[in-house]
């Protein structure tokens, strides 16, 4: 039971994501049906629940090394009220539609204060905004973002 349990916390982490994907390679036309008219999971086709599941699956086999972080934002995911996991879906879209040179900034000040208390958080936006570009591109150069694995 434990791996259909892990299995289905996975697929509650990657789904929005794979919609999100989906939604970014082919518009909806207008003869797809609307999701609200879409079946539960227990009616969909083996097709359909198979379409879901295979970006998850080939993520899992094809990165050994990321498979404890996806279990843990899996079981992270399931946990979140509705509220929070909006905002994650609204960052995690707000993410893919920038830059390559914003997404790059963003990982440097991402990894600069993930750790940092909520007060320490606003103390560096406030401090942010009142650099000046030359001072931000600086800083940044001081702190690069982390490299992908």
């Amino acid at each position: 039971m434990k791996p259909l349990r892990t299995a289905a916390c996975l697929l509650a982490l990657l789904l929005p994501f794979a919609a999100i994907a989906q939604s970014a390679q082919a518009p909806r036309t207008p003869s797809e049906p609307a999701a609200a008219t879409l079946p539960a999971w227990d009616q969909l086709t083996p097709d359909q629940r198979e379409a879901l599941i295979a970006p998850v699956r080939e993520r899992w086999n094809d990165s050994p090394q990321e498979r404890a972080r996806m279990l843990d934002h899996a079981r992270r995911w399931k946990t979140m009220p509705p509220e929070e996991r909006e905002r994650a879906r609204r960052g995690m879209r707000r993410f893919e539609e920038m830059s390559p040179e914003q997404r790059e900034r963003a990982r440097a000040i991402f990894e600069q204060t993930r750790t940092m208390t909520p007060e320490q958080r606003q103390a560096f936006r406030e401090r942010w905004k009142k650099m000046s570009p030359e001072q931000r591109q600086e800083w940044l150069r001081s702190q690069p973002a982390p490299t992908k694995p």
